[in-house]
């Protein structure tokens, strides 16, 4: 039994890996597909530019003022232990400048939530100082937010919206609620129309704040870098002077809070001394009138001087001591409680007012860093442990103060005890009179001293500077930053570029017929015996093998007939080889024509058989008629000899035709008399090549197959399906054909190197055959 192990020598087969120039060759087939698709994607680049409005950035930048940085005070020390870094600081200014409060106070000042345009030929074009309207939202309904308002003007107190008229700088009730519509330049018939859209406030405010972006400047700067992206550049200048004007209001706001506190606190004392003095002058002036008296003795008035001295120094030992109190209840509440700072005015203490400066302070910027932090944040943690170590060391302060402050009220109570039992020896009227005046000093010193800390608060707030300085004031590139026209056309060109690639590849994955000589590897174990490239002739001529040709399908022709030298069983031996595919349309007639003229043209004696008798092509490849052939011998009404006709062109090549198509090829080719043809036609050539039918459609070539020494199966690229492939391999494992080999046929320019191999440049020289792609016919 005959084994189907045969693998050939393929001396042409040097594997080489495709490199990108080569695997871009077979797109590059289909280059007028890219110019096309880039043409096109270039036109709608220019398109899509035309209806798109651009976008300008402005910018900005900020100095934030660091005044910790100057001097060795409390939070200099502070900052030098890094309890709290500069770079925090910044990062906080960050937040607050893009805050959803500050934005929405700068939108609402501004009226940011109503957009203006002017119609164009392309799109609207967005404008704010150039509108000659502005609309106040008085009581909008929900239709406001879903539809254009279209405003043209019919005269200079008159205008329509949406079709409606309406007067101008007056409250007017419409569809869309009650709205103004106040005109900020002179209108008349003439005046370009204006659209205008309105967005929800929150919405506005996010849109404006999803566009703003505020960073950081240097490492070790303090200047903060802001920028807006704006299709109107003066309305972006605009959003950004507001905000930072509504930055420093804030800011100043802040700083004025515990002078504000320490105002309100100095009026209310203020209040309650004034009646106190108030009564006290009356009770003078009534004593003095009804006891006639007009002087004091000089013992009388050196009581009295000293009684004063002692009082005030009793009572501002009392204020202080009252003033710890009230510092010693704020200290106790919580860390982030939210609590008014005490007065300080009573206390001379530089470290304590020091300590409760520094936790003002912290906790000031506790407040501003809890509007834009969770609370569990662990920037809010550290300021809480900062507070709370101040506070503890104020706690201890106050303790030892107040030890000092109750040894001076008691030595001073012993003085006033002292003095007053002296005054007992002044007469009854003159020392009754001395305790009323007494009364009127402490009043009047202390009502005295009330005034002045207020003057000096009230100029301390009025002094107050924002902590921070304009260092560019906004200005607005004269560059779009969208859309770059550059990148639009190159998205576009590879967009361009990409989607023949993806059509071709798409193409190909779903595809179902050969494209790759791995599609054939993967399939079947079948040896590949060669290679034939695709033919560019459309002359309708299959035989195309000359003497001498030189070109790419020359050799690869060449190089089958040197590869059927592998494939006898013995060397002088005459050889059947058996010519069959799939489907129709794969190339057999084309190769079995050509290769028995390669023979031919050695000198070896080659006859092939047209054995496809149901639609046979070879004679009118050759151009010639199809009279008496095989089925006239199979029926045994002719024989070898009056069948035998010669190629013209061609020595020792020869042709049997099919013959009349006979109605039962298969029971035909079973008939005794196909043995006895191949006999006799050995003993008389050198080659029997025989051109059947396809094996995937008639049993045709199984019945000629025992006959045959080998087996060519055409596998044409693009053409046969890979599902056919299967039934290659079934062929090949169940030896059904005697030495099965495939035949790559109508392999593309390019595609070669997919194949393993390719000739395009070797014949680039040759005159008469440049660069000619010759492949397969039908």
């Amino acid at each position: 039994m005959t084994t189907n192990s045969y693998n050939p020598y393929q001396v042409y087969e040097v594997e080489q890996q495709p490199d990108l120039r080569i695997m871009l060759m077979r797109y590059a087939r289909k280059w007028p597909w890219f110019v096309i698709s880039l043409v096109l994607a270039l036109a709608g680049a220019y398109v899509y530019l035309l209806y798109q409005p651009p976008v300008y950035k402005v910018h900005a930048s900020l100095l934030i003022k660091d005044d910790k940085k100057k001097g060795l005070s409390g939070d200099g020390i502070m900052k030098e232990l890094n309890l709290f870094g500069s770079n925090k600081v910044i990062e906080n200014e960050i937040e607050i400048l893009t805050s959803f409060t500050l934005m929405d106070r700068v939108v609402t000042n501004l009226g940011l939530d109503v957009r203006y345009y002017i119609p164009t030929g392309t799109y609207n074009r967005e404008v704010y100082e150039e509108s000659p309207i502005r609309i106040i939202l008085e009581k909008p309904n929900s239709q406001i937010y879903t539809n254009e308002l279209e405003i043209t003007f019919v005269n200079d107190k008159v205008i329509q919206l949406n079709g409606t008229t309406y007067p101008v700088n007056q409250s007017i009730k419409t569809p869309y609620g009650q709205l103004r519509v106040f005109t900020r330049k002179p209108i008349n018939s003439t005046t370009s129309p204006v659209v205008a859209t309105v967005k929800p406030h929150s919405k506005a405010v996010t849109g404006y704040l999803s566009s703003l972006k505020v960073e950081p400047g240097l490492k070790e700067s303090s200047v903060l870098e802001m920028s807006l992206s704006e299709s109107v550049p003066d309305k972006g200048e605009i959003i950004l002077n507001q905000l930072i004007a509504e930055y420093n209001k804030e800011a100043i706001s802040d700083k004025n809070q515990e002078a504000n506190n320490m105002l309100r606190f100095i009026e209310e004392r203020l209040g309650l001394i004034s009646g106190e003095l108030a009564t006290v002058e009356k009770e003078v002036e009534s004593y003095k009138s009804n006891e006639g008296i007009t002087d004091l003795s000089a013992q009388a008035q050196t009581f009295l001087t000293n009684v004063r001295e002692n009082d005030v120094q009793l009572n501002e030992v009392t204020m202080r001591i009252n003033g710890l109190a009230e510092i010693e209840r704020y200290i106790h509440n919580q860390s982030g409680d939210k609590s008014i700072a005490p007065a300080t005015l009573s206390l001379s203490d530089p470290v304590l007012t020091g300590l409760l400066a520094k936790v003002s302070d912290l906790e000031l910027k506790r407040d501003e860093t809890s509007r834009v932090m969770a609370p569990n944040s662990p920037m809010i943690q550290s300021l809480d442990s900062q507070i709370k170590a101040l506070k503890a060391s104020i706690n201890e302060n106050i303790q030892n103060m107040r030890q000092q402050l109750v040894s001076s009220r008691n030595h001073l109570l012993a003085n006033n005890r002292r003095i007053e039992s002296m005054i007992r020896t002044v007469p009854g009227k003159e020392r009754a009179l001395l305790n009323i005046t007494r009364q009127q000093a402490i009043k009047n010193g202390l009502y005295t001293y009330l005034l002045q800390k207020r003057e000096e608060t009230a100029l301390s707030a009025a002094s107050a500077v924002s902590d921070s300085r304009i260092v560019d004031k906004p200005r607005t590139d004269d560059i779009p930053v969208e859309p770059v026209k550059k990148t639009t056309f190159l998205l576009f060109g590879i967009v361009g570029l990409l989607l023949p690639i993806g059509f071709i590849s798409a193409r190909d994955m779903f595809n179902n017929r050969v494209l790759r000589r791995s599609d054939v590897e993967e399939a079947t174990q079948t040896p590949i015996l060669g290679e034939i490239v695709k033919s560019q002739q459309n002359s309708g001529d299959n035989l195309v093998f000359k003497s001498r040709m030189q070109s790419v399908i020359g050799e690869q022709i060449r190089a089958l007939r040197t590869n059927l030298q592998f494939m006898r069983s013995h060397p002088t031996n005459s050889q059947v080889l058996l010519f069959t595919s799939s489907i129709s349309g794969e190339g057999k007639s084309f190769i079995s024509l050509n290769l028995g003229a390669s023979l031919a043209l050695v000198d070896r004696s080659t006859v092939i058989l047209e054995m496809d008798m149901r639609k046979p092509k070879l004679h009118q490849s050759l151009h010639m008629e199809n009279r008496a052939g095989l089925s006239n011998y199979l029926i045994g009404e002719a024989t070898i000899d009056e069948l035998l006709r010669p190629i013209p062109g061609y020595e020792n090549y020869y042709i049997i035709t099919a013959g009349p198509l006979p109605p039962n090829p298969a029971e035909l080719l079973m008939s005794p008399r196909l043995a006895q043809l191949f006999d006799e036609l050995k003993e008389r050539f050198d080659y029997v090549l025989v051109d059947s039918p396809p094996v995937g459609l008639v049993t045709d070539s199984q019945l000629i197959a025992p006959f045959a020494d080998a087996t060519m199966y055409l596998v044409r690229h693009d053409h046969t399906p890979k599902n056919h492939l299967k039934m290659v391999d079934a062929l090949y494992r169940e030896q059904r054909f005697q030495k099965l080999n495939i035949i790559l046929n109508g392999v593309g320019e390019g595609e070669s190197y997919y194949y393993s191999y390719g000739y395009g440049n070797y014949y680039s020289d040759d005159d008469s055959n440049k660069k000619r792609r010759l492949g397969s016919g039908k």
